[in-house]
C-alpha cells in the first residue's frame, strides 16, 4: 500500500517526540490526508520529512448490534468449531487414523465453544447487551513538512487542495530555566529596580 510509504518503523522514534515542521495541508478525514501524502509519492517528493497529526482525538465507540442468547451461542459454536476443525487437521498431520477425528473434533468444539459463550452471557447480560466497535477518531488531520522543502510540498499539494499558507513551525519545547505562562509563550525577564545603595 502506497499510504505506508511515509511511515516506515526505520524512521520512527524510539520514545514519544512532538511533531517536527511546517503546517502545509490540513484535511478533515485521514482518508483525505493519506491520498495528500501518496500524491506527494507520485511526485517523487521525498516523504521521509512529511508527518500526519491528528488533532482534538475522540474515543468512538459505534454499537454494531444487541446481544442475545441465540446470537451469542450462534457466535459460541462456529469459534469452537474453527478450533476443533484445527484440532482435527492436527491430528490428521501427526497420524494417519487422525482423519475419523476430523468432524467429531469439529462438533465438540462447536459444543464447548456455545457453551463457555453461553455462560460468560449470562455473567455479563446485566451490565453489557450490545457488541461494539472502539476507535480512535480525530477532528482534523494536518500534514507537517521539513521547513526546508515545505514550499515544494505546498506547490505539489495544490493539485489536492487543502493546502495551509504560511504555516508556522510547530514550536519546540521552551529552554530549560525559562519561565512560560500558558497560551502565552515564553515571558521576558523585566529589570528590577536599580540598587539605591549602591554607589
Amino acid at each position: 500500500m502506497r499510504g505506508m510509504v511515509f511511515s516506515g518503523a526505520a524512521r520512527a522514534p524510539r520514545i514519544p517526540t512532538p511533531p517536527q515542521g511546517e503546517t502545509v495541508a490540513r484535511y478533515d478525514t485521514y482518508l483525505a490526508a493519506m491520498r495528500a501524502v501518496d500524491h506527494l509519492a507520485e511526485k517523487d517528493f521525498p516523504v521521509v520529512n512529511v508527518t500526519i497529526v491528528g488533532t482534538d482525538l475522540r474515543m468512538v465507540e459505534r454499537v454494531l448490534s444487541r446481544l442475545s442468547y441465540p446470537r451469542v451461542a450462534l457466535g459460541g459454536a462456529l469459534s469452537g468449531a474453527w478450533f476443533g476443525l484445527f484440532v482435527g487437521l492436527l491430528f490428521m498431520l501427526l497420524g494417519g487414523s487422525g482423519q475419523s477425528l476430523l468432524f467429531p473434533a469439529i462438533f465438540i468444539g462447536a459444543g464447548f465453544g456455545m457453551l463457555f459463550s453461553v455462560i460468560s452471557y449470562s455473567f455479563t447480560r446485566s451490565r453489557r447487551d450490545f457488541t461494539s466497535s472502539s476507535q480512535i477518531v480525530a477532528s482534523h488531520y494536518a500534514v507537517l513538512c521539513a521547513t526546508e522543502v515545505a514550499h515544494r510540498a505546498r506547490v505539489l499539494l495544490d493539485e489536492v487542495g487543502g493546502v495551509v499558507r504560511g504555516g508556522s513551525a510547530v514550536p519546540s519545547s521552551p529552554p530549560s530555566g525559562t519561565p512560560t505562562v500558558e497560551g502565552s509563550g515564553s515571558v521576558p525577564t523585566q529589570p528590577g529596580p536599580a540598587d539605591e545603595s549602591s554607589p
